[in-house]
């Protein structure tokens, strides 16, 4: 697979995506705005493009509309954070398959209806000089919430027909997705998302991640572009101010302004100055208030008030008090000196005020005349800039995550997931599943080209030697098992040559209990016991169940005719000095599950049901399983096997002997096992006594 090939055909696809559902939103608003309609669907492109190939092709749709839209309508761009939010939830939407139930549509389109018409409603209401002083839902404002309702129910139907309806085989050429690893189902990549961690997954750590470093340098960028915005602000409304009372105070003629004190708008000169500074005040909106005072020790003598809507000047001549805020500039200004711009904030408000002296032609201030410019106006111009900073913001900021969260998605979260799954899978039984871990393993063909894909390399190599290793090693156990179970049998025949009758007993006692293990398992009997590997153990230990007659005398062992009661006695105790041996064993080599069940055998094959076996007296089931199993089949050989004391009992006849000691010498169960499994049976003792012919 060529990588490189694979990645630019990836990027290619994204283009052609993100093209065609920029060029439908742009289109849709340009015959909007051109045909006049009150519904807009700019945002059909984005869901669209959302629903079908995934957030991150979404929101770059949703974002770049906008900026496009900007370059026709300024303030479009500062709606741009709806569109990248309609693309995050439509293909939440998706994701969590609720566009196929009934409800679903319903609840996206009012989600979608109350976040772009709530959000154009705020913003409005916030960066528009328009709605400055009108209630929050304003009439304009309701009906634009509706509308907004029906362009979103438009959008949602069209996008939930074309996502039902489009072939399964177009939808998966239009998913967008960044594999950088053999591609998973989607079964199997839900599978891998819900690995459990012990605290946080590395999802959300990078998560967080981004959205710390992200909000970190966000909001230190907006603070600091308020403050220097409003600085800014501050000393342009200061040279605005200053302007309009210098353009004011050339409006006066010095020489009259105490005439026009004490005669005012009787004067011709008078109302021409004052229509000259109602001019000079009108040139800017931001201009609140022009006024001309005469300071004197005693306050402000009005000489020029003018009128606004919100309040009627004074008469020219009126005392007007000093304001607090102006009390460490009195000096100066009785002195008829130039003062600083004042901020204040005192009987007419929250004002920006600049002075402008005005001199007679013997260098003399007659008067001052004075511009003042709301603080308020600032602050909603602060609002408004702020507003469109966090808007702005807002949008690239979820850019970022859906970048940074897609990236780290396909490059470090699904491989490393991938990964740790394979390897938890992993199973050792036999050398097939150990090739098929490796398998697994080089099928993940992770090509990050970076750390993660140096480790997947990593693993692989050692996944391979740990194959051969284990391999070797199996090999090297079942040869360790076959020495095992070939010294068992040595030992056994060791003990059976001393006895001169018994032939292939051990061997088949053996094969017997397999047989009735296998019945057992089948009819469900003591299923929690009979694991496959008690039975490996039991089968492979009943060799060992006579050894502790290598502890009976050979006159005892091969006495032809009855044993006395003294020499039955001696027999008996091969039970438990084959148990005191195995233990010696045992104790060499502690977890040995095999000589444990050998030790059970040795010591407890003669006990019986109900409690009149020896050596002690043991019944039901306190008697282990492994035991009463081999009570039955060395029994049975017993029977159908010639000794010197006795002839071989018919096959049919040993069997019902077996049956018939059903529940008093045996366990019901493990005899009726034996009983129904008879075809078996006969093929091994029939085996054993053709070969010893």
């Amino acid at each position: 697979m060529d990588v490189n090939k694979v990645r630019m055909n990836r990027v290619l696809k994204m283009l052609l995506l993100c093209v065609a559902g920029i060029g439908m939103n742009v289109l849709l608003n340009r015959a909007a705005v051109y045909f006049e309609w009150p519904i807009y669907m700019d945002s059909l492109g984005t869901l669209l493009i959302s629903a079908l190939s995934g957030y991150l092709p979404g929101v770059i749709v949703g974002l770049a509309t906008n900026l496009i839209k900007g370059l026709f309508t300024t303030t479009s761009i500062y709606y741009a954070v709806v569109n990248v939010l309609f693309a995050i939830i439509t293909s939440w939407f998706v994701r969590k398959g609720m566009l196929r139930k009934f409800y679903g549509p319903i609840l996206l389109i009012i989600v979608l209806s109350i976040l772009g018409g709530g959000h154009g409603t705020v913003l409005n209401w916030l960066i528009n000089d328009a709605w400055i002083g009108k209630p929050f839902f304003h009439e304009g404002l309701t009906k634009l919430f509706l509308w907004d309702i029906l362009d979103k129910t438009l959008c949602v139907v069209i996008t939930l027909m074309v996502y039902q309806f489009l072939p399964e085989r177009v939808m998966q050429l239009m998913r967008f997705e960044g594999w950088q690893q053999t591609p998973l189902s989607k079964e199997q990549e839900i599978k891998v998302k819900k690995s459990r961690n012990r605290r946080f997954s590395l999802r959300t750590k990078i998560l967080w991640l981004l959205i710390m470093a992200g909000l970190s340098v966000g909001v230190a960028a907006m603070i600091i572009s308020v403050l220097l915005y409003k600085d800014y602000t501050i000393k342009e409304h200061y040279r605005l101010a200053g302007g309009t009372a210098r353009l004011a105070a050339k409006a006066i003629d010095p020489e009259l302004v105490d005439e026009f004190m004490q005669k005012g708008d009787s004067m011709t000169e008078y109302r021409q100055t004052e229509k000259r500074l109602y001019d000079i005040r009108e040139s800017s909106p931001d201009i609140l208030y022009v006024y001309v005072y005469q300071i004197r020790e005693d306050g402000c003598h009005v000489v020029f008030d003018l009128d606004t809507d919100e309040l009627q000047g004074e008469e020219p001549g009126t005392l007007v008090p000093f304001d607090e805020s102006f009390s460490e500039y009195i000096p100066v200004l009785l002195e008829g000196g130039q003062i600083e711009p004042i901020i204040s904030d005192d009987t007419y408000g929250y004002l920006i005020t600049v002075y402008e002296p005005v001199y007679n032609e013997d260098g003399d201030c007659v008067c001052y005349a004075a511009a003042d410019i709301s603080m308020g106006l600032i602050r909603n111009n602060e609002i408004s800039f702020m507003a469109k900073l966090v808007s702005l913001f807002a949008a690239f900021f979820i850019l970022m995550l859906a970048v940074g969260f897609w990236i780290s998605e396909y490059n470090i979260v699904l491989p490393i997931n991938t990964m740790s799954q394979s390897a938890s899978a992993f199973v050792y039984d036999n050398e097939e599943d150990l090739e098929s871990n490796l398998e697994r393993i080089n099928k993940l063909d992770i090509h990050t080209g970076d750390e993660i894909e140096n480790m997947y390399h990593a693993f692989s190599v050692t996944t391979e030697n740990n194959l051969h290793y284990a391999a070797d090693l199996q090999a090297k156990n079942e040869t360790i098992s076959q020495m095992q179970n070939a010294l068992i049998l040595v030992l056994a025949d060791m003990v059976e040559n001393r006895d001169e009758e018994t032939g292939d007993h051990v061997r088949k006692t053996a094969a017997y209990t397999r047989i009735i293990m296998d019945k057992m398992r089948e009819l469900g009997y003591y299923t929690t016991q009979l694991t496959n590997e008690f039975i490996y153990n039991v089968e492979n230990s009943a060799p060992l169940h006579d050894i502790g007659k290598i502890a009976v005398s050979d006159r005892i062992l091969n006495k032809p005719d009855r044993l006395t009661d003294e020499e039955f006695k001696e027999m008996q105790r091969h039970t438990v000095a084959g148990a005191a041996i195995l233990e010696q064993v045992i104790e060499t080599v502690p977890d040995s599950g095999y000589l444990r069940e050998a030790k059970n055998l040795a010591e407890f094959h003669h006990e019986k049901w109900n409690g009149k076996g020896y050596p002690h007296g043991l019944k039901g089931e306190e008697i282990p399983l492994s035991a009463r199993i081999m009570a039955v089949a060395d029994v049975f050989d017993a029977l159908v096997s010639e000794r010197c004391y006795k002839k071989a009992f018919p096959f049919e006849k040993a069997l019902s002997i077996i049956e018939e000691d059903a529940g008093t010498h045996f366990d019901p169960l493990v005899a009726k096992a034996f009983v129904l499994s008879k075809e078996r049976v006969y093929d091994v003792a029939t085996h054993y006594g053709n070969r010893k012919k």
